[in-house]
């Protein structure tokens, strides 16, 4: 009899190796969602811009990614959909559309479902692999917010990019090197690269 611990099937994200249910579902559902107004409210002010620097897009890339892009999609639905009903779960206690960064909020939604799709492919395995799926999952959630952060403030479009781009970039680097650790080493943790 062998003791080793059986592959992982394609198709899986780390979520899946946790016994299946409705219920399980909803709860992960609701810890992802969770999870990410926590990290909300780690929020650093950046100098000349009304985004702040927080643990929100680094929460949210990994709830798609270790669940999935339909778990994850539903998880930042319903952060969004509090946030914007009043809970004060968005960055620095905010809450509502009405925020300059509240573009983001929005991209996050898109870029879950994105690295949730490429975790079912595969990609949270490798450190490498891990790396680039979190550099496009920034990429797509600046592709929203960075456009809504000119629009809601009036602000030319280098001018976004400048306060609501280029400040994020070595966090997001940071970032990226975290997941490139954290995902791959849960997989081995588990035992079913």
């Amino acid at each position: 009899m062998s003791t080793a611990a059986a592959p992982v099937r394609t198709g899986q994200v780390l979520a899946d190796l946790l016994p299946s249910s409705r219920v399980r579902d909803a709860a992960l559902v609701l810890g992802g969602a969770a999870l990410t107004g926590i990290a909300a409210q780690i929020a650093v002010p950046v100098p000349g811009s009304p985004v702040p620097v927080t643990g929100q897009t680094f929460a949210a890339l990994l709830v798609g990614t270790a669940l999935g892009a339909r778990r994850g999609l539903l998880s930042l639905m319903l952060y969004a959909l509090a946030g914007v009903a009043g809970v004060p779960w968005f960055a620095e206690g905010g809450s509502g559309a009405g925020a300059p960064s509240f573009g983001y909020v929005l991209g996050m939604l898109i870029a879950s479902a994105v690295v949730g799709e490429l975790a079912r492919r595969g990609a949270d395995r490798t450190a490498w692999r891990m790396a680039g799926t979190m550099i496009l999952g920034e990429a797509v959630i600046y592709a929203v917010g960075v456009p809504y952060l000119a629009l809601s403030t009036g602000m030319s479009a280098s001018a976004a990019v400048a306060a609501g781009l280029t400040p994020f970039l070595i966090g997001d680097a940071l970032k990226a090197a975290l997941a490139m650790g954290a995902l791959p080493a849960a997989w081995k943790f588990a035992g079913r690269r």
